[in-house]
């Protein structure tokens, strides 16, 4: 039903792809606790609901409020799920419980989930880091081999260059893993040196 994507002695990290766009959906887990988080309510909400249920979700939490990320939101609210995004984003959303801020540190058992805001594919996208764990949620944010979309309303090239370069390159070590909102995973280390190329290419 799901992949176990990465794990360590206190963490477990579930992906299961949903969709007509094949969105990652991960899953944190508290190996202590039991307690865990979903991140992107993309589509498919009985497997999700599944999912949560199999892996004692309690809260939900979007990385930004494109459409193919929040398909699931209702029908996982109507479960009882509690979903969290940035202000920024707020709006693209049919219904949310709770706002995301940046450099919130978002309690998962006995986990921590660190928010960074990384706007320019969205005005709101949010990053997730692990705390005491290479690990990085980037959304739409970052793939191999360069930025996600800014075409797309809201979206800004510039910006979504300087949230790479100040927030993640800056900021994270070459080994941590990026597990992105769609594709396969990379490293802050594969991608970083790459930088200049992309604002050359231009996207």
């Amino acid at each position: 039903m799901d992949t176990l994507r990465w794990s360590d002695a206190r963490a477990e990290v579930h992906q299961v792809v949903v969709g007509p766009m094949d969105n990652n959906v991960y899953v944190v887990r508290c190996r202590e606790t039991g307690d865990a988080v979903l991140l992107d309510a993309a589509n498919e909400h009985e497997r999700l609901l599944d999912l949560c249920r199999a892996l004692d979700v309690r809260q939900v939490l979007e990385t930004h409020g494109h459409w193919d990320h929040i398909q699931a939101v209702p029908e996982l609210r109507d479960a009882g799920y509690e979903v969290h995004v940035t202000q920024q984003d707020a709006a693209m959303l049919p219904s949310y419980d709770a706002i995301l801020d940046d450099d919130d540190a978002i309690a998962v058992g006995n986990l921590r989930l660190h928010t960074i805001h990384t706007p320019g594919h969205t005005p709101g996208s949010m990053c997730f880091r692990l705390d005491h764990a290479p690990v990085l949620f980037s959304g739409d944010t970052l793939f191999p081999g360069g930025p996600g979309n800014t075409s797309f309303e809201g979206g800004d090239f510039d910006t979504i260059i300087r949230s790479l370069d100040e927030r993640l390159f800056a900021a994270l070590a070459p080994d941590t893993l990026v597990l992105p909102g769609h594709g396969d995973w990379t490293t802050i280390g594969d991608e970083s040196p790459h930088l200049e190329e992309w604002v050359d290419r231009g996207w």
